[in-house]
């Protein structure tokens, strides 16, 4: 009887301890542990706090602090945000923020794109260019300088003189090229795209159809001016389309006096004629 009770003691004894020891380590678990931690996270958290957001994020997810007011929140995403960039660690992924004259960056050294008032080149952001190199306000970018360039002169025209190629000794002749490539603000001026020069011929009359075109254009000019007094109807010798009464009137009398006139005439010059005949 009393062995069994002694038994029985030390199984409760061994019982006791054991619940004991569950409860220390429990106890120690916790103290570790932020007291506001959840496990039951969203957005890709793999832990996180009631007032700080994410704490740490799931595999491959970059962790980011954002700034909403005087507070920051972690927040966990698939790639960092503009003005950020990502570099990975063994046991966590962070964004960290590019350099204040940067917009975008590759790394905390090499910047994809300045902010305003700032110029890239080899990644970094300068307030001027260097010697060598141009500001492109298009692209914000310190490119190179680039110089006028032109093409070979074309051969020397016929010499002439107001428009033709005959009639004188003494003209001028011209020569052209043309601006393959514009310069840039800094670049070199292009220059002259047309030459002239005084040369001298052997003169020769012109030929017909070999005048110039200042004298084809006088000729068009009086055509047209003949053309145009043509078409401008003559009145002179034409009697008035209208008569008055009067005028009918007077015009009838002046007609039968000189048929009057006639008739006396004619009448005489036959009384003439039968009196010399007659005895």
């Amino acid at each position: 009887m009393h062995l069994r009770l002694i038994s029985w003691f030390f199984i409760i004894l061994n019982f006791m301890e054991y619940i004991g020891s569950q409860n220390a380590s429990r106890g120690r678990r916790q103290r570790r542990m932020h007291p506001n931690v959840s496990q039951g996270c969203q957005g890709g958290c793999a832990t996180c706090s009631d007032y700080n957001g994410c704490l740490s994020c799931k595999p491959r997810l970059f962790f980011v602090l954002e700034r909403i007011g005087m507070k920051q929140i972690g927040v966990c995403l698939s790639s960092c945000p503009s003005g950020y960039y990502g570099t990975r660690y063994p046991d966590i992924n962070k964004c960290t923020k590019c350099k204040a004259d940067c917009d975008t960056c590759f790394n905390k050294n090499f910047c994809t794109k300045c902010k305003n008032g700032f110029y890239l080149h080899l990644g970094k952001c300068l307030d001027n260019c260097p010697e060598g190199l141009e500001a492109n306000n298009h692209t914000m970018e310190c490119v190179s300088i680039v110089h006028c360039e032109s093409s070979e002169w074309s051969p020397w025209s016929p010499c002439m003189k107001k428009g033709k190629t005959c009639g004188f000794k003494r003209g001028t002749e011209t020569r052209v090229r043309e601006i393959t490539q514009h310069p840039s603000a800094k670049g070199n001026l292009c220059p002259p795209t047309s030459e002239t020069r005084k040369c001298t011929v052997q003169r020769k009359k012109c030929q017909k159809g070999e005048r110039g075109k200042k004298e084809r254009e006088r000729k068009r000019k009086k055509l047209n001016k003949e053309e145009s007094k043509d078409a401008i109807p003559d009145n002179k010798g034409l009697e008035p389309s209208r008569e008055t009464p009067e005028q009918r009137e007077n015009k009838d009398k002046q007609q039968q006096k000189k048929r009057k006139v006639q008739d006396k005439q004619q009448k005489s010059s036959v009384d003439l004629f039968w009196g010399l005949k007659s005895p």
